[in-house]
């Protein structure tokens, strides 16, 4: 499991996939033989990303960066790169050079030919949209808290861990919205398991047995809980996860909130719906690293 602490929420993510640094292969992740249309079309980076040079050339590292000195990375080829037209904008160290750009250019399945290149520093930060966490059930007219006793952040791990063993246990997630304090601030708790967490609302899915599955999880949990039916079970989504990493071109993938998540090279919209006509609308999210230039 991957748990994320942010301001005002925290989402438990069952798995994360990536694909490896540098090995992606040639052609489009929904059909190599459309990789010409693609070549006649100006694409951009969704935001500004890493370019990395090992010595073998530049690459677009459009996927995951390790985070060593030098950074380890890959992508494609960046055709007719010249590092002297960036001096300033990039670093050094021990024969690799790397630095942040956005990219405007060609792709043709298998390489990237820039035709407008600007730096990292001159670009805007990109307007993520927050993810919304609140429960899928009213709050009871009592309150969300049924046990004070049992509202301590060791409280919150048990039920997290219960969760997960539940039958057609599908996902899970946590507003923190209503807590006293932020999840940065429980970060610096010296005591962590005793701290009062009973503003947080928990939301379980399963697939089956949505009461059996509330009654367990009460006996362990004393504040906000919402126990609702999902359409598939985390195993079944992780099945879906791991055909779809055997694609061409998947820098990686996770699941979260009963949707797989696909990142890739470049979808022009016909591997969307192609994944929507095989697992139905919703279940698979792919999101493209070039999209089309303005």
């Amino acid at each position: 499991m991957v748990r994320t602490l942010g301001i005002g929420t925290v989402l438990l993510v069952p798995t994360l996939l990536l694909g490896g640094c540098g090995d992606q292969q040639g052609g489009t992740a929904t059909d190599p033989a459309s990789a010409g249309d693609g070549a006649e079309q100006l694409l951009m980076t969704r935001y500004a990303v890493t370019v990395l040079d090992d010595g073998d050339g530049a690459e677009l590292c459009l996927g995951g960066v390790a985070t060593s000195l030098p950074p380890q990375c890959g992508g494609p080829r960046l055709v007719g790169w010249d590092w002297a037209e960036h001096q300033g904008d990039f670093e050094t160290v021990r024969g690799v050079r790397w630095g942040s750009f956005g990219v405007v250019g060609r792709w043709d399945g298998e390489s990237f030919t820039p035709t407008t290149v600007t730096s990292a520093a001159d670009l805007s930060e990109p307007d993520w949209e927050p993810t919304d966490f609140s429960p899928p059930c009213p709050e009871p007219e009592a309150g969300w808290v049924v046990d004070p006793s049992r509202t301590t952040y060791a409280d919150y791990e048990r039920l997290g861990g219960a969760a997960r063993r539940l039958p057609g246990y599908a996902d899970a997630w946590i507003d923190t919205s209503g807590g006293e304090q932020s999840a940065e601030e429980l970060d610096q708790s010296e005591d962590l398991a005793s701290e009062d967490v009973s503003g947080w609302v928990w939301t379980v899915r399963v697939t089956e047995d949505v009461a059996g599955a509330e009654a367990a999880l009460r006996e362990l949990w004393g504040g906000g809980l919402c126990v609702v039916e999902a359409e598939r079970s985390d195993a079944e989504l992780g099945e879906i996860q791991e055909r779809l990493m055997e694609l061409d071109d998947v820098l990686g993938s996770g699941r979260s909130m009963g949707v797989v998540q696909l990142d890739v090279i470049h979808d022009d919209g016909s591997l969307q719906t192609r994944l929507d006509d095989e697992y139905g609308a919703g279940v698979v999210e792919v999101t493209s690293a070039l999209v089309p230039a303005p």
